[in-house]
């Protein structure tokens, strides 16, 4: 079976020293793949939260937060719960390697379709050996299904050129939120970018990553089709504030993709103005905390550019 992934450019992270709280990473703001930096005063950070089994945690009070800035606790000044219209590009692995995922691979791309909203819209980027835009920005989800109920795989896996394909194609999107889904089997074995250059064009970007990954432990020996291939899907998400899911069986992708359409619609936007001055072109790292006592994940993105003077 081997890895099948599937990626949301989207935001999450971790970090926590409260022992019934675990946490991992992210944050978004407006300008897909312009470089993510801070020009004013106000840093604001999308938050999720979700339980051990990757539930969404919604209801929450500002008072159970916490947010650092480098280490130096901030004070919010804003705090909101926001249902907003999102930019999505799915990207979609059609490479010799997904004969036999195929059908479950759609039926995700599908169950992550239906929890769209009217004002959202959606890409779809192709990729084995070369990425190619089959249908650009549409509100209209159709299109999309029909193109994978044609597809049929071939070839090998260009990853990364695939992903860069879709960043560029963000730039167009009417939304302040956007997000990469990126479906895809094993690691990449034909692409022209390399891991370094992806991964500092995802941290400066305002994209994130959500990560779902089946694992068939008895094609371990596969080097390509294992440990690289999740090594770099995780890589990203952690770069974008995206989050890596590991699911148990090929049959969950549907569940799973449900779950991020739901996550992606239910984040807390924590706001806060650094104590220090920000422009100074430098990357700051960010660290939110939710003191609910009990077991959760809370993910944003791990940190910003400040604008230069």
């Amino acid at each position: 079976m081997s890895i099948v992934a599937v990626c949301l450019f989207a935001c999450a992270a971790a970090g926590a020293d409260d022992p019934q709280v675990s946490i991992q990473r992210r944050n978004p703001t407006p300008n897909a793949t312009a470089d993510f930096r801070v020009d004013s005063d106000l840093v604001l950070i999308p938050v999720s939260v979700t339980d051990s089994r990757n539930h969404t945690i919604t209801g929450l009070d500002r008072d159970v937060f916490r947010i650092f800035d480098d280490k130096k606790e901030q004070t919010l000044v804003q705090f909101a719960r926001e249902d907003v219209p999102l930019s999505v590009g799915i990207v979609f692995d059609l490479s010799g390697s997904m004969k036999g995922k195929l059908e479950k691979s759609r039926e995700a791309v599908d169950q992550f379709l239906r929890s769209a909203n009217p004002e959202d819209e959606f890409f779809l980027v192709e990729f084995s050996n070369q990425p190619r835009l089959t249908v650009p920005f549409t509100t209209g989800t159709g299109a999309i299904r029909d193109r994978l109920r044609r597809a049929q795989p071939h070839g090998k896996t260009a990853l990364l050129d695939a992903v860069y394909l879709a960043m560029d194609s963000m730039k167009s999107a009417r939304n302040a939120r956007r997000a990469l889904l990126i479906l895809s089997d094993g690691g990449d074995n034909d692409s022209r970018y390399t891991e370094t250059e992806m991964r500092r064009r995802v941290r400066e970007s305002d994209l994130w990553v959500y990560c779902m990954g089946i694992y068939d432990h008895r094609t371990a020996f596969l080097p390509e089709e294992m440990r690289p291939g999740q090594e770099l899907l995780e890589a990203l998400a952690e770069e974008s504030g995206g989050r890596h899911y590991a699911v148990e069986a090929l049959s969950d992708l549907p569940d799973v993709a449900g779950r991020i359409g739901l996550e992606l619609r239910n984040h807390y936007i924590l706001g806060y103005r650094p104590s220090a001055s920000r422009r100074d072109g430098k990357y700051h790292r960010v660290e939110v905390k939710v003191m609910a006592g009990r077991h959760l994940q809370v993910s944003w993105r791990p940190g910003y550019y400040g604008t230069a003077p």
